[in-house]
């Protein structure tokens, strides 16, 4: 049985165009182990201060800008979402990134609750200073 729909507006990175990183750096890729959150944290105000909308193409990131858009690609199944950076939180031990629960869905990760993913910056976000 899905959770129950929370009504919450946010951009996801459907509406978002990527662009080259401010700096034309590198492009920053990782390789590791993804999970997923939803549920109880649906309608929940993020990291970022935007509600968490489980089912908005998102991610929670331990260092990345919020804003930062990253492509990531299930490795078993090369399934692949555009998420965009909304949060913060403790990672457990070898994961690289926590994704919303429809990200997931896409991923065909929901059952295992983990996958092993390539995560790739397509733009970056601009970091926030929290003296404002």
């Amino acid at each position: 049985m899905a959770p129950p729909v929370v009504p919450v507006v946010s951009t996801t990175p459907a509406t978002l165009t990527p662009q080259e990183p401010a700096d034309n750096s590198t492009t920053h890729a990782l390789h590791g182990v993804a999970s997923w959150y939803g549920g109880v944290f649906n309608g929940r105000k993020t990291a970022s201060g935007e509600r968490y909308d489980m089912y908005a193409m998102t991610a929670c990131h331990p260092t990345l800008p919020f804003g930062t858009v990253v492509r990531v690609v299930n490795r078993r199944n090369r399934r692949s979402v555009v998420v965009r950076i909304t949060d913060r939180g403790y990672l457990y031990s070898g994961r690289i990134l926590d994704l919303s629960y429809g990200a997931a869905q896409k991923l065909e990760m929901i059952k295992p609750g983990v996958a092993e993913v390539d995560m790739e910056v397509l733009s970056w976000g601009k970091p926030r200073n929290d003296n404002n």
